[in-house]
């Protein structure tokens, strides 16, 4: 138990924090790259290439070349971990090739083509939770450490039961739908004990305990909507400028009555107008 303390507690930020650094911006010029190219192809621009790499009629989806890249570049960076220019290298391209995964993970999540729809959206929140983490770790932030710390001073058994409520309270975070909560609550401790103690957004995992109080249900409702009523705009307005606006099904148009059947209409109305007076 001792040996993963001191492991836990020991772990250097800034090792791998230029090959961190490089798998970030990887990740960001090829996620921003890949959804200006899905853009361009939806918005048919005539100057733009169209259409989808179709070998033999088969439809493969970009994040099939990103499980390659990440595959590849992994392959290169455990068994060689190489340094200098290769290594800053092989971590671009593991970078890009998470982003090109992640920016269909809404299709791995549901298995059906949802990148257009409002359900697609969860692949910018991966995205946008990957980033984060990865810029936080730059900063020197640790999740869940405790070297450095006031903790560090006592037994490896007392960090080990104070590691184990972070986690905790951070996967209560996580199961109550407050994504954000439970990221910041792996580095600092405050927020995933906030998040874990605060009532759970609707619709979340978490929330189905609320089905026998409804009262508990009534207040995580209001509180959701007027939490939500203050992000909701900046969010949609930031996600339909990264990722463009979701599809909207189109409407079936009103069936065209002929002339005569509105006139019956009409009678039958004024026939009724009648016999109320």
């Amino acid at each position: 138990m001792s040996t993963l303390i001191s492991l836990l507690g020991s772990v250097d930020p800034s090792t791998g924090r230029n090959h961190l650094i490089a798998f970030t911006l990887g990740l960001l010029v090829t996620f921003l790259c890949i959804r200006a190219n899905t853009r361009l192809i939806r918005a048919d621009v005539r100057w733009w290439f169209h259409g989808s790499i179709k070998p033999g009629g088969l439809h493969i989806h970009h994040m099939v070349v990103g499980i390659v890249a990440m595959v590849v570049s992994g392959l290169v960076i455990i068994a060689f971990n190489p340094t200098g220019f290769w290594g800053i290298a092989a971590c671009i391209a593991f970078g890009g090739g998470v982003a090109l995964t992640l920016d269909e993970f809404g299709l791995i999540l549901h298995l059906e083509d949802v990148y257009w729809q409002d359900k697609g959206r969860v692949s910018v929140d991966a995205v946008i939770v990957t980033v984060a983490v990865a810029v936080l770790i730059i900063g020197g932030l640790q999740p869940f450490a405790v070297g450095g710390t006031v903790l560090a001073r006592l037994s490896g058994w007392a960090i080990t039961v104070v590691l184990a409520a972070n986690m905790t309270m951070a996967a209560l975070c996580f199961l109550k739908g407050k994504l954000w909560t439970g990221v910041l609550g792996c580095f600092v401790p405050v927020f995933a004990l906030v998040g874990a103690i605060r009532l759970a957004r609707p619709g979340s995992p978490w929330a189905r305990r609320y089905r026998s109080n409804p009262v508990k249900l009534e207040r995580a409702e209001r509180r959701d909507q007027a939490e939500a009523a203050m992000v909701r705009a900046w969010k949609v307005w930031f996600f339909d400028l990264i990722a463009g606006k979701p599809h909207v099904p189109p409407v079936p148009p009103v069936p065209h009555l002929p002339h005569h059947t509105k006139a019956s209409h009409r009678a039958l109305g004024a026939r009724h107008a009648g016999t109320s007076d």
